[in-house]
C-alpha cells in the first residue's frame, strides 16, 4: 500500500500531462498569440491550486500560518508554482509553434523532464555516492525512446483537398463544346435498325 499511492498518484499526473498537450492544441489559431490561452491556464490553476489547497489544509487540520518555521512550504511552493507555470507557457508556446502537433511536443517534454531530474539528484549528490554508469545508458535511452515514440505515434491523414466546383455557366460552356452523338457520325443502335 505504501507503494501503491505514489505510483496511482504519479500515474494520475502522468494522464492529466499528457491529455495537456493536445488539450492545449485545440486552442491554437493564427487570431492570437499563445498567451490568450495562457491567462486561463493561470485561472485554472487559482481555481484548483489555491481554493483547493486552501479546502484540504482545512480537511487535514493544517495551520494556515506560512510564518517563522512554516516559511519553507512558502518559499518552495513558489519556487515550484513558478516552474510549472513557465513549463505550461513553454509547453503552450511549442504546441502553438508547432501548430498543435502534441506528438512531437509531448514526448520531448516527458522523456526531457525525467532526464532533467535525473541529472539535477546527480548534481546534488556529487561526491557523495558513487553514480551507476547505467545511468548515463539510461539517459541515452529516454532520447532515442522520444525519437521513437515521436516518429512512430499513428497521425490522422492529411485533410481532404476540396474537389473544384463547376458553376452552371461553366458546364452549360463544356456541354456546347463537346460534339454530339449526331455531329460525331455515330447512329443509335435503333437507328441502324430502321434502316
Amino acid at each position: 500500500m505504501k507503494i501503491f499511492l505514489p505510483v496511482l498518484f504519479a500515474l494520475c499526473t502522468a494522464m492529466c500531462w499528457g491529455m495537456y498537450g493536445p488539450t492545449i492544441g485545440n486552442a491554437q489559431s493564427k487570431s492570437w498569440s499563445p498567451f490568450k490561452p495562457y491567462v486561463f491556464i493561470g485561472i485554472a490553476y487559482v481555481v484548483l491550486a489555491i481554493i483547493g489547497g486552501l479546502i484540504a489544509m482545512r480537511l487535514k487540520g493544517d495551520t494556515f500560518s506560512y510564518s517563522g518555521e512554516h516559511f519553507a512550504p512558502a518559499k518552495w511552493g513558489f519556487l515550484a508554482g513558478c516552474l510549472g507555470a513557465l513549463g505550461a507557457l513553454f509547453l503552450t508556446s511549442a504546441m502553438m509553434t508547432s501548430k498543435g502537433n502534441a506528438l512531437l511536443v509531448m514526448p520531448i517534454v516527458f522523456g526531457g523532464a525525467v532526464s532533467v531530474t535525473a541529472l539535477y539528484s546527480t548534481w546534488r549528490l556529487w561526491g557523495h555516492t558513487q553514480i551507476s554508469p547505467a545511468l548515463w545508458g539510461g539517459i541515452a535511452m529516454v532520447v532515442v525512446g522520444v525519437i521513437v515514440v515521436a516518429t512512430n505515434t499513428p497521425h490522422g491523414h492529411a485533410a481532404a483537398k476540396p474537389s473544384p466546383t463547376v458553376s452552371h455557366e461553366n458546364a452549360a460552356a463544356e456541354g456546347n463544346e463537346s460534339p454530339s452523338a449526331e455531329a460525331a457520325g455515330e447512329t443509335s443502335p435503333a437507328a441502324d435498325s430502321n434502316s
